[in-house]
């Protein structure tokens, strides 16, 4: 039985079609590079989640956060937002001066005072020593005070008065001359 050449150039147009209503990475905003580029920024910027959308379709890419709780950080964004140059880093560049860090040794939320009212731990100016205590931050009701362990004077403090905080993040930087 011989078969119908006509029919198999109609089925063969139907599958191409099919084919090209099939929806792709390249498509819009979405393509591959794109998303190459927010990951890479992701990492660049230590951001934990990002999310994109454009006439009805959205993109969201969210990492593993180290400590399990990512920090919230909501930006509006534009149609043109894959377009434009990278995002500004979140913390100030460190000066060409050699400073020592201080870092949270614990997530939770950071406290510049013992109560509202009385006198910060530490502020910029302050000299420390290694016992010295220079926040609190707390934890599931358990209040940690967070020494120094540098000596030094604190040029510069990175976080507000009841500020969630995670695990590694740097709190103060120090001028060890």
């Amino acid at each position: 039985m011989a078969r119908n050449p006509s029919r198999q150039s109609k089925n063969q147009e139907k599958e191409a079609v099919t084919e090209s209503k099939k929806p792709t990475l390249a498509a819009g905003p979405f393509d591959l590079d794109t998303v190459r580029n927010l990951v890479n920024l992701m990492k660049e910027h230590e951001l934990w989640e990002i999310e994109l959308g454009d006439e009805g379709r959205s993109l969201k890419l969210r990492r593993g956060a180290p400590s399990g709780h990512a920090p919230v950080i909501s930006v509006p964004v534009s149609h043109s937002a894959a377009k434009e140059s990278p995002i500004p880093p979140r913390e100030p560049a460190a000066p060409s001066k050699k400073l020592l860090e201080i870092k949270s040794p614990t997530p939770g939320t950071y406290y510049s005072q013992e109560k509202p009212g009385s006198k910060p731990y530490a502020e910029v100016g302050t000299k420390i020593t290694p016992n010295s205590v220079v926040c609190v931050i707390e934890a599931m009701k358990i209040f940690n005070e967070i020494q120094a362990e540098i000596t030094g004077t604190i040029v510069e403090i990175l976080v507000e008065n009841k500020q969630p905080v995670e695990y590694g993040q740097v709190l103060f930087r120090v001028d060890p001359s």
